[in-house]
C-alpha cells in the first residue's frame, strides 16, 4: 500500500516514536506529579522535557505555556468555549473544520454568541484581510481560524490576521491541524494568543495526543476540572498553566512519543519538509492539469499560498467511488467531506465531496508518480 492520507494522520511514524513510547512503558511507568518517589520524579522530568521542546518549537514564552491534550479538537473546544462571553461575537473563516464550526454553532444555538464567516480569497491576502477587517465588531471577543484548510491546502495569512486582531484588542486562536510540523510557526513572531495542534499529523506523534499553547491560560474558563497534583487542598481549579488544563493522569507514552516526533521534524527541517512535499503535490497537480481528465479546484498548490495537499475529483464519479478504486490499486487516500462542509461549500463540492492526497516525509516521487498514473488510468476507464 502507498499511503497518501497524511492529512488525516501521518503514517508510518518515525521509528524513534515507537521506541520512545516503549521506553516510557518500561522506564516511566509512574504517575508524574502524583508522588515523591524516584520513578514518579523521573517521569515528571521526561514529560517536562517534551514540554520544553514543544515551547521552543512553537516559539512560546516558556514550557508553562504548553498544555498536553487529547487532540486538536479538544484544544479548540477548550479555547472557544473558554474564551467567549455571553452576547459576544466571534470571527472565523469560511474554510473551517467542524472542530471549529460545531462549537461555534452550538454556542450560537444556545444564544451565547453570534459569529461571522469571513470569505477567504485564495492567492489574494489583501482581499482576505479586507474581509476580516470588515467582520470585526465592537462586541467581537475572539477570532478563531485555520492556518491551512484541511481540504484545499489554502494558507491563511495568520500573521496579518493576528496583527489586525490585536489592533482591535481581540485574541486570536489558530487551528494548526494542517500546518504544525509543515510550516514554520512562532507564537511570538506571528502574534498568536492560542495555538491548537494535533500530535499525530505533521508532528509525527501518536494518535491521542495534542497541544494547547496559550499566552494567558488564566483568561480561559475551564471545561474540565480535577486532580492536577498541585494545590490539592483547594476545591478550585488552579489558574496557572499547564495544570489549569491538565486534570487527570497524563498520557505519558503518548507525550514522549510526541516529543520524539517533534525531534524528528526538527532534525529533518521544517523548510526542507515543506519544499519536498510541495514539489510532490505540485508534480501530481501538473500531471492532472496536463491530462485534462481530472477536476481541479484550486490553483497550483505551491508556496506561499498553499500547503502540500491536493483535493480533486474525476468527472461523473463520486469521490468515494474514486477512492475505493484507488484502494484496489493500492493507494490510501481520503474522500468525502473531510469533516469540513464549509470548506466544500466554498468550491461547490458539498454534494459529492472530493478525493484528497497528501504526501509526508516518507513519500517519494516514484510513489506520487504511480499515484498519478493510477488516477489517470481510472479516469480513462482502465480500472
Amino acid at each position: 500500500m502507498i499511503y497518501l492520507d497524511n492529512a488525516a494522520t501521518t503514517y508510518p511514524k518515525p521509528p524513534q516514536v515507537s521506541a520512545a513510547m516503549q521506553r516510557a512503558l518500561r522506564m516511566y511507568g509512574a504517575n508524574p506529579g502524583r508522588a515523591g518517589h524516584r520513578m514518579s520524579l523521573r517521569t515528571a522530568e521526561a514529560v517536562f522535557q517534551v514540554r520544553e521542546r514543544a515551547a521552543r518549537f512553537f516559539g512560546a514564552p516558556g514550557p508553562e505555556n504548553v498544555a498536553f491534550v487529547m487532540n486538536c479538537t479538544q484544544a479548540l473546544n477548550m479555547v472557544i468555549k473558554g474564551a467567549v462571553k455571553q452576547g459576544g461575537h466571534v470571527v472565523t473563516s469560511c474554510l473551517e473544520h467542524n472542530a471549529v464550526m460545531r462549537p461555534l454553532e452550538t454556542l450560537r444555538r444556545r444564544n451565547v454568541i453570534t459569529y461571522t464567516e469571513v470569505q477567504v480569497v485564495p492567492g489574494d491576502n489583501d482581499a482576505t484581510m479586507d474581509a476580516f477587517r470588515k467582520a470585526m465588531q465592537e462586541d467581537t471577543c475572539l477570532c478563531v481560524c485555520t492556518h491551512v484548510s484541511n481540504v484545499w491546502g489554502i494558507r491563511l495569512p495568520v500573521e496579518r490576521i493576528a496583527a489586525l486582531c490585536h489592533a482591535y484588542q481581540v485574541p486570536i486562536c489558530v487551528d494548526c491541524a494542517q500546518s504544525a510540523g509543515i510550516l514554520p510557526i512562532s507564537m511570538a513572531e506571528n502574534g498568536i494568543d492560542y495555538l491548537c495542534a494535533p500530535g499525530h499529523k505533521g508532528l509525527y506523534g501518536p494518535m491521542g495526543t495534542g497541544l494547547l499553547l496559550a499566552l494567558n491560560g488564566a483568561s480561559l474558563d475551564t471545561l474540565i476540572e480535577g486532580g492536577t497534583g498541585t494545590a490539592s487542598e483547594s476545591l478550585v481549579q488552579p489558574e496557572e498553566m499547564p495544570e489549569r488544563f491538565e486534570s487527570g493522569t497524563a498520557n505519558v507514552p503518548g507525550i514522549l512519543g510526541l516529543g520524539a516526533g517533534i525531534a524528528f521534524v526538527q532534525r529533518m527541517g521544517i523548510q526542507n519538509l515543506y519544499e519536498k512535499e510541495s514539489r510532490l503535490a505540485c508534480g501530481v497537480y501538473d500531471r492532472f492539469k496536463r491530462s485534462g481528465k481530472v477536476e481541479l479546484y484550486t490553483p497550483r498548490p505551491e508556496p506561499p499560498y498553499f500547503a502540500p495537499l491536493l483535493s480533486f475529483n474525476l468527472p461523473d464519479m463520486d469521490s468515494e467511488e474514486t477512492a475505493a478504486k484507488l484502494d484496489r490499486h493500492g493507494f490510501a487516500v481520503r474522500a468525502g467531506l473531510h469533516c469540513a462542509p464549509r470548506a466544500h461549500a466554498f468550491y461547490g463540492t458539498l454534494d459529492r465531496g472530493a478525493v484528497r492526497m497528501c504526501p509526508s516525509a516518507f513519500t517519494g516521487r516514484a510513489q506520487t508518480e504511480a499515484f498519478a498514473d493510477a488516477v489517470l488510468q481510472i479516469a480513462g476507464g482502465r480500472h
